[in-house]
């Protein structure tokens, strides 16, 4: 595992084509593009599909780790990211500067 640089160059957050509500944060780094996320954060109540509690606190935390007050702010932002190796999701991101991090598989596994 390294931990590499990276610069957040899009984001997502909206219903995917199953009806889940979703997100992903496209970023560049020395040696190409990776991304993180893609986690359903939607709860579903008498055929209406809402955000989670769980799912407001992930995107809360990702907001907190970057260091920006919103999600239209992550662009451009600059990051740090656990880098597992060829094709292995990336499964934690980090705030550039200060030893702060957000591990989402962890997060939803319920080990955080």
């Amino acid at each position: 595992m390294e931990i590499k640089n990276a610069k957040i160059t899009s984001t997502m957050l909206g219903y995917e084509n199953h009806g889940f509500l979703t997100f992903k944060i496209e970023f560049i780094y020395e040696n190409g593009t990776r991304h993180f996320g893609e986690y359903d954060l939607s709860a579903c109540n008498v055929g209406r599909i809402f955000v989670s509690p769980k799912g407001l606190e992930a995107i809360s935390k990702i907001l907190e780790v970057t260091g920006v007050g919103s999600w239209e702010e992550l662009p451009g932002t600059y990051i740090r990211f656990k880098d597992n190796g060829y094709g292995k999701e990336v499964e934690e991101i980090g705030n550039i500067i200060e030893d702060d991090w957000f591990n989402i598989a962890k997060f939803f596994g319920g080990e955080e």
